[in-house]
């Protein structure tokens, strides 16, 4: 397990690099970095002003390598737009967008979980088909609709919930099962596919055949075969809510790196931009790296692998 886990870490390391060379080039490659901080209208002398402020004359390798170190402090540069660095600005957004994102994959979980169980026991019948059904519905809704439909009928009809903010739990109810509906028809077919596959093994008849209880079977046995894919999705589910959290914190409002980032972009905020998108792709690797691990413990001919 410790050579495997050691593995792991050196490629999680090697894409770490990775994606802060992408980080670091997406916002070069659309155009002069310079002319977009200074604006369209500006004149010449600006644009040379604000690229040798920036740095932005001296080879990109020397602007990297600059840029890397700094972040690898946790220096993240300053925004053009709020009066404090991006790190801290991150920061303070950083627990909503968590707590929504964690909200969201255990209601993702709550749902698909049970459903794919059920609808791999009772296969082929209307159980089996409302399950899918369901699924379908779930991943053909846009989540701002979904949300926006949430707002209207929770929040305008019947004055449950509120619509906007994030200044208590009751802020986060609405943003939540919004993620989390639109996440978990994936997570259900995955588990409804490894039940099936793992209940129609020899094992699963062997151990029907000595008599266990039909619910340790299916639980202890069956799931914790079934659940290892699972596992894996649902580290990619978490990291897509991280990313897809800006349009959900835009409709409701909600004060997270989603919402932030949308400001940064409409008021090009490159920095900020930049320091977002380098969390967010961090929290994937970072993700994919613990859904191994995971995955390795449940099942050991990974690790032989």
């Amino acid at each position: 397990m410790l050579r495997f886990t050691l593995r792991r870490l050196v490629l999680a390391a090697v894409v770490g690099i990775a994606v802060s060379v992408i980080a670091f080039m997406l916002l070069r490659v659309s155009g002069d970095l310079a002319i977009a901080l200074a604006g369209e209208d500006a004149s010449p002398a600006d644009v040379e002003r604000i690229r040798q402020e920036y740095g932005l004359n001296r080879p990109i390798i020397a602007q990297y390598g600059e840029w890397l170190w700094r972040a690898l402090r946790g220096d993240l540069g300053r925004s053009l737009f709020y009066p404090e660095s991006v790190a801290n600005l991150i920061l303070t957004r950083l627990p909503v967008t968590l707590s929504l994102a964690g909200m969201g994959l255990v209601i993702a979980i709550l749902i698909a979980l049970p459903l794919g169980i059920i609808a791999a026991l009772r296969r082929n019948t209307w159980v089996d088909r409302t399950a899918l059904g369901i699924a379908v519905i779930g991943q053909a809704m846009p989540n701002f609709w979904f949300g926006l439909l949430m707002i209207f009928l929770f929040g305008l009809a019947l004055g449950w919930l509120p619509i906007s903010g994030s200044d208590s739990f009751a802020h986060f109810i609405m943003p939540a099962i919004t993620l989390g509906w639109f996440s978990a028809p994936v997570l259900m077919r995955l588990t409804r596919g490894g039940m099936v596959e793992v209940m129609n093994s020899d094992y699963i008849r062997t151990a029907h055949a000595k008599g266990l209880p039909a619910r340790v079977v299916v639980l202890k046995h069956a799931l914790r075969n079934a659940i290892v894919p699972v596992v894996a999705l649902c580290s990619v589910q978490f990291g897509n809510m991280l990313s897809g959290s800006v349009v959900i914190e835009t409709v409701f409002a909600l004060q997270g790196i989603g919402y932030l980032a949308w400001e940064a972009i409409s008021r090009r905020d490159f920095p900020v931009v930049q320091g977002i998108l380098l969390l967010v792709a961090l929290f994937y690797v970072v993700l994919t790296l613990l859904a191994d691990i995971a995955n390795a413990w449940l099942d050991p001919r990974i690790r032989r692998g």
